[in-house]
């Protein structure tokens, strides 16, 4: 993928050139040894080694300020940089929430004190964060969330649960949603916390998934102590801050890039050159791929400007799902597979399986639809 002057509100093309092809000689060499299936799930895989490489890179955390480890850049160039370690499909499961949601959010709303703790920490590729968000009976409407922050000497203790926690069982920290004030309902008194995943009384049991994985996990919370200055923003503010951050989520281009590895290899195959079914299909992918793209820059703008494009990231989020299941079984539909190379059936077969869940990440398609139907007046 390229730069035009368009896609960089005043960033010039060349500059942001240049950081592409650094990043990708970089990934070229430190991902050579990783097989193609290894690669289609990289905002997953926990590689540590991998995020201190990215941190010394300055590519962690590349907006924040350079007092707090940052890198003082523009949106634009996070973005290149993303969108190319999501093309390479590095491990970057580590320090992925961090530097998507939780840093900004700590940088935002968070106190000096709780700056200076995390966010350095953070950009180096050192601290791993988890969000603790879904729970039983409130995985797609967040403001039925039950985990409980009860006043205690010193802050509060927290007892609850949460699932479909990605990254737990390996995050050093958790910026949960809870409630803590019980006699609210809904969207008022509920509050963030920075909770220490050593912490006595939380324990983390893996979800196994249908492809054998298990990066998803159930969080048990059992009176457990979170001190007062692990309180991010303020309290009873939670809401307003949660969607926030799912903006961050919902607007990125790990939103329709997760089965670009099956386009790239479908191409490199030549499995096309003599099917025009397979050349059309080929031909629509790019054009949606083109589009969705435009789109994921435009609310990356909108976004550092100051903006919460709620409707607009739930729209983008939506079509970008869609595009991401349809595709394989498009391919799977017009593709004979026992001719075609190993690599383009390894990544054809997995995507046949992962896809599925692409549709939970961020809020369910009812959720998205919800919100697109608020968003545009006709509920």
């Amino acid at each position: 993928m390229t730069d035009t002057h368009a896609d960089t509100g005043g960033q010039t093309a060349r500059g942001l050139q240049a950081l592409r092809t650094e990043v990708r000689a970089f990934l070229k060499e430190r991902l050579k040894d990783f097989p193609a299936e290894a690669r289609l799930e990289g905002w997953l895989k926990f590689d540590p080694a991998f995020s201190r490489d990215l941190g010394a890179k300055g590519w962690i955390g590349m907006t924040w300020p350079k007092k707090y480890g940052g890198g003082a850049r523009s949106a634009i160039e996070r973005y290149v940089m993303i969108e190319e370690v999501l093309l390479a499909g590095a491990p970057v499961g580590g320090h992925w929430a961090a530097d998507r949601q939780t840093g900004p959010l700590i940088l935002n709303y968070g106190t000096e004190e709780q700056r200076q703790l995390f966010l350095p920490a953070m950009a180096r590729g050192e601290l791993f964060c988890c969000i603790g968000l879904s729970e039983p009976g409130a995985g797609s409407d967040l403001a039925a969330v039950r985990t409980r922050g009860e006043r205690v000497d010193g802050g509060w203790k927290v007892n609850g649960q949460k699932v479909w926690t990605t990254g737990a069982a390996d995050a050093q920290f958790m910026l949960a949603l809870v409630r803590t004030d019980a006699e609210q309902q809904r969207h008022a008194g509920l509050s963030q916390l920075i909770i220490d995943m050593k912490t006595p009384g939380i324990t983390v049991r893996p979800i196994r998934d249908i492809s054998g994985d298990s990066h998803f996990n159930e969080v048990f919370f059992d009176d457990v102590f979170v001190p007062e200055d692990r309180l991010l923003g303020e309290e009873g503010r939670g809401w307003a801050q949660v969607t926030s951050e799912l903006g961050l989520e919902r607007s990125g281009p790990e939103r329709y890039l997760s089965s670009y590895a099956l386009f790239h290899h479908l191409i490199r195959s030549g499995a096309a050159a003599a099917d025009p079914a397979l050349k059309a299909l080929i031909g629509r992918a790019t054009a949606n791929l083109w589009s969705l793209r435009q789109g994921s820059i435009s609310l990356t703008h909108r976004l550092a400007a100051g903006e919460d494009p709620a409707l607009d990231a739930a729209i983008f989020k939506e079509s970008g799902c869609d595009f991401e299941q349809a595709l394989p079984y498009e391919v799977t539909a017009l593709l004979d597979t026992t001719e075609c190379d190993r690599d383009l059936k390894a990544v054809l077969e997995k995507l046949q399986v992962m896809s599925r869940s692409f549709s939970l990440r961020g809020g369910a398609k009812e959720v998205m639809r919800g919100v697109i139907a608020r968003g545009i007046g006709l509920r």
